[in-house]
C-alpha cells in the first residue's frame, strides 16, 4: 500500500485514482465490500489531517479486488465516526494492507 499525503485535495487524489482506473465509487457500493472484505486490498491511501480543525480530517482510498481486478475509491472523514461493519472493514483492509 502506497501512502500519500502530498495532493491539494481530496478531489485531486480522486481524479488520479481515477486515472489509474479506480472508478467504482465504494461509499455508494460499499455492498461489494461488505460481501467479500477479505477479497479487497488499499492499493493507494492519501490522508489529509486538518490544519486547526480535526473535523476537516479526511481519507481517500484506492480498493482494488485481489481476484477481479476491480478498483474503485472509499473518502472518509474520521473513522471515529463511522459505525459499525462499514469501520471494521476500512480498518482491517488497512491494517492488511500494511502487513503486505
Amino acid at each position: 500500500m502506497e501512502t500519500i499525503f502530498n495532493y491539494e485535495s481530496a478531489s485531486i487524489a480522486l481524479k488520479k485514482l481515477s486515472e489509474k482506473g479506480y472508478t467504482i465509487d465504494y461509499n455508494i457500493h460499499f455492498d461489494y465490500l461488505l460481501d467479500e472484505a477479505d477479497g479487497y486490498i488499499i492499493d493507494y491511501l492519501y490522508r489529509y489531517e486538518g490544519a486547526t480543525d480535526p473535523g476537516d480530517e479526511s481519507t481517500v482510498y484506492g480498493i482494488r479486488n485481489m481476484q477481479t481486478g476491480a478498483k474503485g475509491v472509499f473518502v472518509a472523514g474520521d473513522l471515529g465516526l463511522i459505525e459499525g461493519k462499514k469501520r471494521d472493514i476500512i480498518v482491517n483492509l488497512e491494517m492488511r494492507s500494511r502487513n503486505l
